[in-house]
């Protein structure tokens, strides 16, 4: 029958209710209080001597540091399922197994090691696989503190306490697999970022939380060894979406993104994939939580990742962080390779992520779009070298990114927003009709208090003043109408 071995219990379960007597669906001894009767039954618990460091010492001192799990193979069907199962299958399970165990522990908090083992006929034990989760080798605390942060702001969540922000905390994580049978080790490096969202930052994602039974949290990993600086994510990187483990890969579970990304989403019944609004179920709650979900918790902790990657990359020149600065833009999401579910992330993401100093500049600092000329310059170019050193002498701060870069500068930097920063700093000397349609276009998302300054203001000489604040007479500009022209 199945059976579990945690600390000092051991239980024994019987879903047919064959062996306990009518009614009674299992068992469960105490090997301290109920050592007398486990002595006597020594065969029924023999079973659990020589496994994975359990042995009748074991139930002598009365604990084994840790939990085991014994399910025993169906050997002819039965009324709970007609499933068979043997040596074969179980093999099969193995082989299933390892396609995802490079990543089957990135987003879990507690389980750090899962390996697979043999008994072989004579009772010996073969270990043919194993996964390994491991801290940073420079902080080793920097993983326990991040999931302590995490599990204060998930208990605030539940308890009502109101927060206008995510609460994130970022580690990085080694992966290591080793496999046996083939004599191979394969290790990763990873940076992950996991997110609380505040309760009180979206009404409708905390009523939802509320009547679901919900938390809004998320988890976003970047592979540190994946990274084509020109190329960003290289193709034998596939971001996913995940449920703290893996979704079966396919195409419901691919993103289009250079990261791996966990959540707290609701699942088909089958538990394949994420549920998204259909027409046919427009209204399902669990569906309109994953589209908030993307909208509100994502881009924050994306934009978070991406930040604490640069800081790293800036405080870590010395060591051994395996992300060169132009790397960076390897964790920027492409635009054009998205699925169409997951867009919805990048308007937040980026008017966050593009007010900061972003650019990695050719003068080797971090600088902000606005502050900055893109040069698609050739460098095998004899004379790109001599240009790029006039421009620099000259003030300019020169950056070239790649391509894919630069279609998300064309979409998302021309903002009403950018536009009146650059206005401030480069006064536009065109025509006035010019100014006119400039005018209209940072008038567009509404943001009058941000006008001030710039010297748009039309007066009826066809002349511009500047927008000003200003409560003095002399600088006032008074408006014409009917009753006073």
């Amino acid at each position: 029958v199945p059976s579990i071995f945690s600390g000092d219990q051991i239980a024994m379960l019987d879903p047919h209710q064959m062996l306990f007597g009518v009614h009674e669906s299992g068992q469960c001894w105490n090997l301290k209080s109920d050592i007398k009767e486990i002595t006597e039954l020594n065969d029924q618990f023999a079973p659990y001597f020589g496994l994975l460091g359990s042995s009748e010492k074991t139930i002598r001192d009365g604990n084994f540091p840790g939990t085991l799990f014994r399910f025993p193979l169906r050997m002819k069907p039965s009324q709970l399922s007609n499933n068979i199962y043997n040596k074969e299958k179980v093999l099969e399970l193995f082989e299933s197994f390892k396609v995802d165990a490079d990543t089957v522990l990135l987003f879990l908090k507690s389980v750090q090691k899962v390996s697979l083992h043999v008994r072989e006929s004579d009772g010996t034990e073969r270990m043919l696989f194993q996964v390994t989760a491991s801290d940073s080798q420079e902080d080793k605390m920097e993983r326990p503190n991040s999931l302590k942060t995490l599990a204060q702001a998930i208990d605030s969540y539940s308890n009502g306490v109101l927060s206008s922000s995510v609460t994130c905390a970022t580690y990085q994580l080694s992966i290591e697999v080793r496999d046996e049978t083939a004599k191979e080790t394969q290790k990763t490096t990873w940076l992950v970022c996991n997110g609380v969202g505040g309760r009180g930052m979206c009404g409708e994602l905390d009523s939802l939380a509320d009547d679901l039974k919900f938390i809004p949290t998320i988890g976003i990993a970047l592979p540190l060894t994946f990274i084509d600086e020109d190329k960003g994510a290289t193709s034998s990187f596939s971001g996913r979406a995940f449920c703290f483990l893996p979704l079966p890969l396919g195409e419901e579970s691919m993103t289009g993104l250079p990261v791996h990304i966990s959540g707290f989403f609701g699942l088909t019944d089958n538990r394949r994939s994420i549920k998204w609004r259909e027409v046919d179920q427009w209204r399902d709650p669990a569906a309109l939580w994953n589209e908030l979900l993307i909208v509100t918790v994502i881009p924050r902790a994306y934009f978070t990742l991406i930040m604490e990657t640069i800081r790293r990359i800036q405080t870590k020149k010395d060591q051994d962080f395996p992300l060169s600065p132009r790397g960076i833009y390897g964790a920027w999401p492409d635009p054009n390779r998205i699925r169409p579910r997951w867009k919805p992330i990048l308007e937040p993401l980026f008017n966050d992520l593009l007010q900061q100093p972003v650019i990695y500049s050719l003068n080797r600092s971090w600088v902000q779009v606005d502050e900055t000329i893109f040069s698609d310059l050739d460098s095998s170019m004899d004379t790109t070298e001599t240009v790029i050193k006039y421009l620099q002498s000259s003030g300019m701060i020169l950056a070239h990114v790649p391509a894919y870069i630069d279609a998300v500068l064309t979409m998302f930097v021309t903002k009403p927003g950018s536009l009146r920063r650059i206005l401030r700093k480069c006064r536009h000397r065109g025509p006035s009709n010019e100014k006119l349609l400039l005018l209209e276009f940072i008038l567009s998302d509404a943001c009058y208090s941000d006008l001030i300054g710039l010297e748009l203001l039309p007066l009826q000489d066809e002349t511009f003043a500047v927008f000003s604040s200003s409560v003095n007479d002399k600088d006032a500009v008074y408006i014409a109408s009917e009753e006073y022209p």
